[in-house]
């Protein structure tokens, strides 16, 4: 039994695929150092900026690229004693040839081809056992949004949340991805500040976003902006919300766990099933940004979504019922106990 076991992250991030993989491993991997777990993230630049701005504390292990032609190189050297993959590029040979027989942990939403683990997250509402028949071996599935790892600074504030939800819109949180894919933050900040006059407008977002230039210049003359570039507050900023306008990634779970009625804009294609499925629950109102009338279909939501006490009520009752915020934690001491186990007694693939 290891002790102390040193687990390798590998995490893809970039302009394109955002920066939530990143994020929601930071939450997974200190769930497991709460657990007495060491991690370490093998860190392309890319990843290295989000873990510059988010944990600074947390171990690397630099990389040129982990891409499947790249990736054996990157780990060569490195000392682990289990890994978590959570990059969509990667599957079952990847995962074998750096894994080595190790416990193993793949995140995923997409459930399209093979993968090599001992635990397969994928927090998806919509998901069920049959989607990863395929493609999942003998590997352990843990579905649903109750596995989402989110900090816990988000379910502490569930309570004081639910106490405040209710009231009149005020303050409107937007966030879209910190890597703000072709720059939509921009966009929706300038539909709504056009035509709201009186409310506050709390807009996240990274500080290699496209939007970051112009915003800038925006909220220098307009009072009711207030940028938060590589926010470490998102819990807090969550909280004092009245409305959200979001994307379609990890911070989805973030907002349904403290409650908070959200427009949710899918920015690529596998957040339109887990997006669909809020709708269908009565937890989010939803638009896509790449279809056509997207700019007449999001004020229609957006002022719904403002004005419709009834609608805030139902959205926030149903999210709540979607994500607690504890699956960080479910996560960790699951892999845990995969960790501790002899290998000829753990689930392989």
């Amino acid at each position: 039994m290891i002790l102390r076991p040193r687990i390798l992250f590998v995490v893809n991030a970039g302009p394109s695929v955002g920066g939530g993989h990143v994020m929601r491993s930071l939450s997974l991997a200190r769930a497991l150092e709460q657990h007495g777990a060491d991690c370490v993230f093998l860190a392309p630049p890319e990843a290295v900026a989000i873990l510059d701005a988010f944990a600074p504390d947390m171990a690397r292990e630099d990389a040129t690229a982990i891409d499947a032609e790249t990736l054996l190189d990157a780990v060569t050297g490195v000392r682990f004693d289990a890994v978590v993959f959570d990059h969509y590029g990667l599957g079952r040979a990847e995962h074998e040839a750096v894994a080595q027989g190790r416990p193993t942990l793949v995140i995923d939403d997409l459930a399209d081809r093979p993968l090599a683990a001992d635990l397969i997250l994928d927090s998806g509402p919509a998901r069920v056992e049959a989607d990863y028949a395929l493609f999942a071996g003998q590997a352990r599935l843990l579905l649903g949004p109750n596995y989402a790892p989110v900090r816990p600074e988000f379910a502490a504030l569930r309570e004081q949340a639910l106490a405040r939800r209710g009231g009149p819109v005020e303050r409107i949180l937007v966030a879209l991805g910190l890597t703000d894919v072709g720059g939509i933050t921009a966009r929706v900040v300038d539909r709504l500040r056009q035509r709201n006059g009186q409310l506050a407008f709390d807009v996240v977002l990274g500080s290699t976003a496209p939007s970051l230039p112009g915003l800038r210049r925006v909220a220098a003359h307009d009072p009711r902006l207030t940028l938060h570039v590589d926010a470490r507050d998102m819990a807090d900023l969550t909280l004092n919300a009245d409305i959200a306008i979001g994307g379609g990634g990890s911070t989805t779970w973030e907002r349904c766990t403290l409650g908070l009625p959200s427009l949710l804009i899918t920015l690529a294609d596998n957040q339109r099933p887990a997006a669909r499925a809020l709708v269908d629950r009565d937890a989010v109102l939803m638009v896509d940004a790449e279809a056509d009338g997207f700019e007449t279909a999001f004020d229609r939501a957006a002022v719904r979504l403002m004005t419709d006490a009834a609608c805030r009520a139902r959205l926030t009752a149903a999210s709540l019922e979607v994500c607690d915020g504890l699956g960080a934690d479910r996560v960790a001491t699951a892999f845990l106990e995969v960790v501790a186990a002899p290998r000829d007694a753990a689930v392989r693939v």
